[in-house]
Formats: C-alpha cells, structure tokens, sequence
C-alpha cells in the first residue's frame, strides 16, 4: 500500500479514478480505517467521474501508531472537560487535517472536495476552516461542531461504546485457530457495538456486517489509537467560532436516528456554517448502511457539482 510521510507520521492511502479527474478526499470517523467507507460509495464516485482519495488517520489502520504518547486517561480528560479545563492529548484535530493536507500535497492536488463522517466531518470542518484554498467543497456527515450544550449518545449507545473490548492477545505463533477464535471475539464485540449506533430503518445485514468487521479486524486493530483520537476530539473542544469562518459550499448529511450524534448536532453544524445546507435522512443512525448508498451518492454528487437548488431553509428532509 502506498504510503507519504510528514513531520514523522506515515500515512497509509489508496486512490481510485483517474488522477485528471475532480479529486474527492474522504476522511473517516474515529478508529474507522480507509476500508470503513463501503465500496459501493467509492466506485460510485468513481463512476461518477470523480478522483477518489482515502486514506487511514494517524493512529488507525496501516499508519502510524504513537504508541509512545501512552494511553490517555479519557475520564480524566472528561472530567477536565466538564470543568472547562485544558485537556491535553497526544495529538490535535487539527495534527490529523494536517496529514490530510500533507497528503494532498504529496499527490499534486491543489484543492479537493472533502467528505468526511463522524470525526473525519470535524477534520473536515477544520481543513476548510484552517487550509479553505485547499478545500473546494466540504460535505461533513453525521458530525458536530463540539459545541457545548449539545445532547450526547443514548443511554444504550454510550454503553455499547464504553464496553471493554476484548484484546486480541493470540498471534500467527499460537496457530490460526488461537488467532481466529480471539478476532472472533473482537467481531462479537465491534458487531454488537454496530447494531447499537446503526440506523434503525435500515439494518446491515448480518453476515455482510461480520464479514466487513472481520476484514476490519484482520487489516489492524489498535485500541489504543482510538483513545487517542477520542482525546483529541475532547481536547478540541468547541469549532462553533471556526466553524462561521468557513466559506466554500457546505452540505451537511444526518441521520435522524442517529444515536450517538443525535440531529441537533447536524442542525447546528448547518446552522453555524454561513450558507450551509443541511439534509436530514430519516431512519439514518450513525452508519452507511448499504440501502443509502445511492441517496448519499446523489446528495454528494450534486452538492460538489453546485447543482443544489436553492431553499428557503437550509434543510432536505430524504424521506424512504
């Protein structure tokens, strides 16, 4: 897999398309790995005539792991947040959009539209934001600005993602049945996690949901990246003030089932972004199920074209 390398961090990447053609930068959620954005989404942009980049987040999949920062007290960090104390973390929101940009350097693309869900939306916001002559358009999908006041995770989402996960402690030395059985648990885990924040209209089915995680598993796993990246969506705090300063056209994509990002933190995405639009999706939770591939293709498609229609709101209600 081709790698790039800035200020120290390897980052993982594949593109797809012709390079000649529109690049679309995608950036995946936390402890999500460039696989996560499912194919159906990829090839269709390509189809679409679109060059595709993805890549893996610092931390996460075949880039580089900081295991040298530690492991983050993330209740502390919260605690501290609560209290509106500095929280420190490995590493910034703002450290990722810089691999980002690094990538896109490192490629010859000048400007990109970028897409990105969960916490690569608020990677996103700040590459528009901070580096807005790299960014053309940005669609920031089920995210938030971080703004404080915004409702949190369901009861039964928080604990599905607060649940241990359990470690993958057997290696290719204890026998393919030893590593096997432990990725298996690891699936058990992450599927049980999945059916907790997905979207509730629109359920993955059950073995192409394990197959995925599975392959998920066998690429990387690093639990401790993910606490990193959770600190530095902590640490970062509030983009609300960032946020108004955007100034390329900006769709925002929700779920109105989402879970873990209830609506309201799409809602006031659009709302602090001048001019953004915002298309609410009902029965989405905080996933891509399959069945959306086509609508969320579509939305993208005709935001980056600039083919949106005007509206009086700011909102596409996506009714199925």
């Amino acid at each position: 897999m081709p790698t790039i390398t800035n200020n120290g961090i390897t980052i993982a990447f594949e593109t797809a398309g012709d390079p000649k053609s529109t690049p679309v930068l995608l950036v995946a959620g936390l402890g999500l790995q460039l696989t996560a954005w499912p194919d159906d989404i990829v090839d269709g942009l390509v189809e679409l005539g679109y060059y595709v980049i993805r890549f893996d987040n610092r931390d996460c999949g075949l880039s580089t792991k900081l295991a040298a920062a530690g492991t983050p007290s993330l209740p502390l960090a919260l605690l501290k947040a609560a209290l509106r104390l500095p929280v420190r973390a490995p590493y910034s929101l703002d450290d990722m959009a810089g691999d980002a940009v690094a990538l896109l350097s490192a490629l010859g693309v000048a400007r990109a539209h970028v897409v990105g869900q969960s916490m690569g939306g608020m990677i996103g916001q700040l590459l528009a934001a901070r580096h807005p002559q790299r960014v053309a358009s940005l669609t920031s999908i089920m995210s938030s600005s971080g703004r404080r006041g915004l409702p949190g995770p369901t009861r039964a989402a928080r604990r599905a993602l607060l649940r241990r996960m359990p470690a993958v402690r057997a290696s290719a030395r204890d026998g393919p049945a030893a590593m096997l059985a432990a990725q298996m648990r690891l699936v058990e885990h992450l599927v049980g996690v999945m059916r907790a924040i997905g979207s509730p209209a629109y359920p993955i089915g059950e073995r192409l949901l394990r197959e995925r995680l599975l392959a998920a598993v066998r690429r990387n796993v690093c639990p401790e990246g993910v606490m990193r990246q959770l600190a530095a969506i902590i640490a970062g705090g509030s983009r609300a003030a960032l946020l108004a300063t955007i100034a390329c056209p900006t769709l925002v994509i929700h779920g109105a089932a989402d879970p873990l990002l209830p609506l309201a933190c799409g809602v006031d995405t659009a709302r602090l972004v001048p001019g953004a639009r915002l298309a609410v999706i009902e029965g989405m939770g905080h996933d891509l199920p399959p069945q959306l591939s086509e609508r969320l293709l579509a939305l993208i498609d005709t935001h980056v074209r600039g083919k949106m229609a005007p509206d009086a709101l700011p909102r596409l209600f996506e009714r199925h």
